[in-house]
């Protein structure tokens, strides 16, 4: 199983799923942006995320979406589908109907509202694990999930056979410090915060599930080619330009500031579905002034941005 997974390193993006203004998917527009990625320089797809709008997205358009997104891709780029559940038996469902259609690894995350205590989180993995045949990546977001995964619970379920990675969306470098000395080399561990992603990369973490990389991939596959090769000027650099969209992006509730954005780049329609709801008026000038910071610009009056220097159409993978 590893060795079908260790090629996964540097800038995965966590795909948004492109929606009408009623909330009904665009097949087509999500096809084009897994060619857009392609072609921009990503490393990996993660599909089915929390940006993804994975709550309310149903469990047939769930495994169709990861479905096409493994066959439309047809090997150019690697697909990690979202599979988590806070139900043991809906997380073996999806896992399992993941692995089937071929997704490199699976993401899994903590399982929400309910809280388990870190048995329970412990006894829950082992069973989504030892109920597929393929790898599995842990997800730790306790902004999401309230409940969270203590260091020793992921060191315990990182000697199961399948578990293969942790994404750390806890934004905590102290901890993943101590996961990186404690945890096996051969156990890769992604950074889930994009404003901290780079110095996680730089102490040893394998790449980034990001946000920011829906609409800048080609500068966070560069940002994490440089943290990868320890290339700390180019870090430096790259990180002070992409600083204001980092936050920028989580201004209100992720995904709204990134299809909003997305949106005025003409590469998606505005949609979402409720609960969820447009980006507010009062933030529209910050997530703009940061995409200009970044290096998108609006170029003619009204919706629409391009960016400025567009990258070549295909960079190098992040690291083989």
């Amino acid at each position: 199983m590893e060795a079908k997974y260790s090629a996964i390193c540097g800038s995965l993006v966590a795909l948004v799923t492109p929606m009408t203004s009623d909330g009904a998917i665009e097949w087509d527009i999500f096809r084009k942006l897994i060619d857009w990625h392609i072609d921009q320089g990503t490393d990996g797809l993660v599909i089915m995320g929390s940006t993804g709008e994975t709550a309310t997205i149903s469990t047939d358009d769930h495994i169709e979406l990861i479905r096409v997104s493994v066959e439309h891709a047809a090997g150019r780029i690697p697909i990690i589908g979202g599979t988590g559940a806070n139900s043991t038996s809906e997380a073996i469902e999806l896992t399992r109907a993941a692995q089937k259609v071929g997704v490199a690894a699976c993401l899994s995350v903590v399982p929400y509202y309910n809280k388990p205590t870190q048995a329970g989180i412990y006894q829950h993995f082992r069973a989504v694990v030892e109920a597929g045949d393929g790898p599995v990546i842990l997800y730790d977001v306790p902004s999401r999930t309230i409940t969270s995964m203590t260091v020793e619970t992921i060191l315990a379920l990182s000697e199961v056979d399948g578990v293969v990675g942790l994404k750390d969306a806890t934004g905590d470098i102290g901890r993943a410090n101590e996961l990186l000395h404690r945890l096996s080399p051969s156990f890769s561990i992604y950074s889930g915060d994009d404003a901290t992603a780079a110095a996680l990369i730089l102490m040893g973490a394998k790449g980034n599930i990001s946000v920011t990389a829906n609409i800048l991939p080609s500068s966070m596959h560069e940002l994490c080619a440089a943290a990868l090769a320890g290339d700390v000027a180019t870090v430096r650099s790259l990180s002070r330009r992409l600083a204001a969209i980092n936050q920028a992006l989580f201004i209100e509730s992720n995904p709204i500031p990134v299809k909003w954005a997305m949106a005025r780049m003409g590469l998606i329609p505005e949609g979402m579905r409720l609960p969820l709801t447009p980006l507010s008026a009062q933030y529209v000038d910050t997530v703009t002034s940061a995409m200009g910071d970044a290096g998108i610009r609006l170029h003619s009056p009204g919706p629409g941005f391009d960016l400025i220097d567009p990258p070549p159409a295909r960079r190098s993978p992040a690291s083989q």
